[in-house]
C-alpha cells in the first residue's frame, strides 16, 4: 500500500497553510492539498477492503461492519480531540500529531498485511456498473453517503440558529448519530452474513427508514410538527441505525452479483468492487454538502433535509422494486423448470441465468 505514504504527508503540509499568503495561492494550496489527500485515502481504503475481504471471504459483511466500529469511532473521538488539541497547543499541532500517527502505521502495515497473487481479470470496471443490479445498489450508496454529508454543513447552523446552544454542544449533537451507527454495524453485518436472505430487506427498509428521519429532522413544514432537540436527536440516532443497516449488506450484494455474472473469484475481483464502492461513496459525499449547503440558503434545513430524504426514499423503493422483480423471474423460470416440455421449448423460454 505505497499510497499510505503520501497520505500523512498532507497532513503534515497543512501546517505550512498557515504561512501561505492570503489570496489565489493560499486557495490554490488548500485544494492541492485535498486533492492529493482525497487520492491517497481513496487508494488505502481500497486496497484495505480489497485485502481484508481476501482475507476473510467467508465474512464479507461482517468485516465491513467491524471496519465501521473504527470509522464510527473516528467521527466520535476526532472533533472533540482536534478541538482540545488546537486550543492547547495551536493550529498546526492537531496536524502534526495525526500526520505522525498515520506516518508510523505505513511500516506496521508492510509488516502485518499477508501478501496475496493477483492476475489481472478479464472484465474490466464498466461491465461491473453496468449489471442492473449493481447499478441500483450504486445508487443507494451515493444516496447514503449523500445524507452523511448532507449534515456537515447544514446541522450545526441549524442547531445553532433554531435552539441557541453553545457551539460546544454542537459536537454532541453530532455523536447522537454517530454512536448508534458504530454500535449496529457490527451487528448487522453479522446477520447479513449469517442470513443472506435479510440483505435486500436491509437494504430497503434501512433506506425508508432514513427518509423518514431527514423527513422529521426539520420537521417538513407541512407535518406542523414544533421542532423539538429530542426529536431532532432521536431521528439523529434512528438514522445511524438505519445507516448501517443499508449501507453493510450492499458490498457484499455487490460481490455475490459479480460473482454470479462470470466475475472470477480472486483479488483483482475485490478490488474492482472496493473500487466502485469507494468511488460512488466519493460521489455521494460531494453532492451532499454541495447540494446540502445550496438548499439551505434557499429554502432553510427542513425542506433541505426533506429533499434529501427523497433520495433515499427513491433509492430505497426502487430496489424493493429490482428485488420484487427478481423474485418474480425465480419463480418463474422454477416452474419452467418442473414443467413437462422438451429441452428445447425450456431453453427458449428460460432467460438466461447470467442476465442482470
Amino acid at each position: 500500500m505505497p499510497c499510505l505514504n503520501f497520505w500523512p504527508l498532507c497532513y503534515l503540509e497543512n501546517i505550512i497553510l498557515d504561512q501561505v499568503p492570503e489570496g489565489p495561492i493560499f486557495i490554490a494550496m488548500c485544494f492541492l492539498l485535498r486533492i492529493i489527500d482525497a487520492i491517497s485515502f481513496a487508494a488505502a481504503i481500497t486496497a484495505s477492503f480489497a485485502i481484508l475481504i481476501k482475507a476473510f471471504p467467508n465474512n464479507v459483511a461482517t468485516v465491513l461492519g467491524s471496519l465501521e466500529i473504527f470509522s464510527g469511532l473516528g467521527l466520535v473521538l476526532g472533533p472533540p480531540l482536534g478541538g482540545f488539541l488546537y486550543q492547547s497547543f495551536g493550529y498546526e499541532f492537531p496536524f502534526i500529531f495525526l500526520g505522525c500517527i498515520i506516518l508510523l502505521m505505513v511500516p506496521l502495515n508492510l509488516y502485518i498485511l499477508p501478501n496475496f497473487e493477483s492476475t489481472p481479470v478479464k472484465q474490466s470496471f464498466w461491465k461491473l456498473i453496468s449489471l442492473t443490479k449493481i447499478t441500483l445498489i450504486t445508487f443507494v450508496i451515493n444516496s447514503l453517503s449523500a445524507c452523511f454529508g448532507f449534515l456537515d454543513p447544514t446541522l450545526s447552523l441549524f442547531v445553532l440558529k433554531k435552539f441557541n446552544l453553545p457551539a460546544g454542544y454542537v459536537g454532541l449533537i453530532f455523536l447522537s448519530m454517530a454512536l448508534p451507527y458504530t454500535i449496529s454495524s457490527p451487528l448487522f453485518g453479522l446477520l447479513s452474513d449469517k442470513m443472506p436472505h435479510l440483505r435486500k430487506w436491509f437494504l430497503v427498509f434501512g433506506n425508508i427508514i432514513t427518509a423518514v428521519c431527514y423527513v422529521l429532522l426539520g420537521p417538513m413544514p407541512v407535518l406542523h410538527i414544533k421542532s423539538q432537540l429530542w426529536l431532532l436527536v432521536l431521528m439523529l440516532a434512528v438514522n445511524g441505525i438505519s445507516a448501517g443497516m443499508s449501507l453493510i449488506p450492499t458490498f457484499p450484494e455487490i460481490l455475490s452479483c459479480a460473482y454470479d455474472n462470470g466475475f472470477e473469484e480472486g483479488l483483482s475481483t475485490l478490488a474492482l468492487v472496493s473500487g466502485l464502492f469507494s468511488a460512488m461513496w466519493s460521489v455521494g459525499a460531494f453532492i451532499g454538502p454541495t447540494l446540502g449547503g445550496f438548499l439551505y440558503e434557499k429554502i432553510g434545513f427542513e425542506w433541505a433535509a426533506a429533499i434529501q430524504g427523497l433520495w433515499a426514499l427513491t433509492s430505497g423503493l426502487v430496489m424493493g422494486l429490482f428485488y420484487l422483480l427478481e423474485y418474480s423471474r425465480k419463480r418463474r423460470r422454477l416452474k419452467l423448470q418442473n414443467s413437462p416440455g422438451t429441452e428445447e421449448e425450456r431453453s427458449t423460454l428460460m432467460p438466461d441465468e447470467n442476465q442482470p
